[in-house]
């Protein structure tokens, strides 16, 4: 399953993926991970972008990895 979003007031554009064994949420930030910061908490991830809260997202299960790329953050599960 492929989910497509918008998320927050700056229109973050954001899409799940499902794979047999794990699921990954992308959102483009436009940021680099030097100006980025991701706390997850329970089943939500919050995002934020210099300081300010940029979006927070809802988390299918339990997180096993956050990377960015190119102004894209990727959150990987179980």
């Amino acid at each position: 399953m492929n989910d497509q979003q918008h998320a927050g007031e700056s229109e973050t554009f954001v899409r799940r993926y499902d794979y047999n064994d794990e699921w990954v949420i992308a959102a483009d930030v436009g940021v680099g991970g030097d100006h980025l910061d991701v706390d997850v908490v329970d089943d939500t991830a919050i995002v934020v972008v210099d300081g300010e809260t940029e979006v927070e997202l809802d988390l299918p299960g339990s997180v096993d990895g956050v990377d960015t790329n190119n102004g894209v953050l990727e959150v990987r599960g179980a």
